[in-house]
Parts: structure tokens; sequence; C-alpha cells
């Protein structure tokens, strides 16, 4: 029987303090079940930029992960700051390496809400700093209810390669997040987007698999969700 293939997840990084009296690692356990109940073997990346490469040599997929924080305005070429913008430096510069080390090897890469904004920088797009203050009568993309309940639908564009792989033209999403796209970054086109115009999702045509989403599909409010990381974990495979 064949071994399911190893899978990258991005961890998320915390300071002092809760857990630990020195700096921890954490990630959420569904990130890593959702892999699981896919196919795939989860494998979780602590950031150092220079193991970059040997993770990648081992890996057959990526998933860079969300978090409470943002990428660097700077890396967009924005001159200010929003007031709301977090920032998390290594783990930024330790996703911006090994997305690009799996950009060059044409490795399949989902990214999740933070890891979508994530690979879109990394692609040479740009970002809305914070929604409120960007797009004119907007949903509440950080929903008031639980992440385990949807926050609002999106509509898949047709013909995507998204579209086919949920198998409908719209679901409903949990929404956690106070940035998005707004330039999309070299190769991409838009596969979801919610009723506010705010763009969801993208893939990259020209990709084996590469496809970034807004909300956490980890979660597995809809089928689509699962469909998601199945797909993702076929493309993985040798």
């Amino acid at each position: 029987m064949k071994h399911p293939p190893l899978i990258g997840i991005t961890l998320d990084s915390e300071e002092p303090g809760g857990y630990s009296k020195l700096p921890w690692y954490a990630l959420r356990q569904n990130y890593c079940e959702a892999v699981t109940r896919a196919g795939g073997a989860p494998l979780l990346l602590p950031h150092e930029p220079d193991l970059a490469e040997s993770y990648l040599d081992s890996i057959k997929g990526l998933v860079v992960t969300g978090g409470a924080f943002d990428v660097d305005p700077a890396l967009f070429g924005a001159t200010e700051r929003h007031a709301t913008v977090k920032l998390k430096t290594k783990r930024t510069q330790f996703e911006l390496a090994i997305v690009q080390g799996a950009l060059k090897r044409s490795m399949p890469i989902l990214g999740i809400c933070g890891g979508q904004q994530l690979l879109n920088v990394a692609l040479g797009g740009t970002l809305i700093q914070h929604i409120p203050d960007e797009v004119s009568l907007a949903l509440a993309h950080e929903q008031p209810n639980p992440r385990t309940e949807p926050g609002h639908d999106v509509v898949l564009t047709p013909g995507s390669k998204l579209a086919a792989i949920c198998q409908t033209t719209s679901i409903p999403v949990n929404s956690a997040h106070h940035q998005a796209v707004k330039k999309l970054g070299e190769g991409l086109t838009v596969n979801a987007t919610a009723p506010d115009g705010v763009i969801e999702g993208f893939e990259a045509p020209g990709h084996p698999f590469l496809i970034g989403v807004q909300w956490h599909p980890e979660y597995a409010i809809s089928p689509a969700d699962d469909r998601l990381f199945q797909s993702f974990i076929e493309a993985c495979r040798d």
C-alpha cells in the first residue's frame, strides 16, 4: 500500500504568555485533521527560512495557514500601515521562502485565509489592509457567530477549477478576516467572490494546483470544504 503524501503545514507562533513563558508555536488541530481525513499525512513546519528547501525536499504539498496577524504592507509596496495591522515578521519571512520554493517546483499549494493573502503577495499582488475602510457596504468578514457556522455565502466563478471541485456555484463559508486581496498576483484568476465584491478565492490556471481561499475549509462546514482538501491531496500524490 502506498504511503499517504506528506503535507507540510505552516505553524502560527505566539510571544511568551498563555501556553508558555517562552515563545511557542501553535496550530488548531482541525488543519491536521482535514489533511488526514482527505488522505494526507500532516507535517508541521517551524519558521526556519534557511530550512525551507530541506522541508520542500520531503513534502509533496504545502498548506499555508491563517492566523491573527497580517503581511507587512511594505512587502506589497504600501507606504502606510493601517492601525489594525499586526505583524509576525519571522513567520512571514519563512512562509515567503517556502512558498517561493514550492512555486519553483510546481508543488501543489493550498492557501487558507492569511495564507491566501501571503500567496497573493508572493506572486506580486497587493492587499486591502482593512476591509471596513476600503469596501463600501462591506459584509461582516469577521463574523460575530462561531467559526463552526457560516458567516455568508460566496459565488464560485463558472468554469473555474474551484467550481469543478466543489460541484456547485455557491457555497456557505465561515469568515474571519479583516484584509483581502486587492490586486491579484501574477498568473492568478478569481474563483470565488463575496456578495460585497470582496475576492474570496483565486487559482493559477497554469499551475498543477494552486488555490487560495479566504475562508477556513478545515472546519468542514459544507461538503465543498472536504472536496477542496480531497482534490488538493489527490494533486499531491505521485
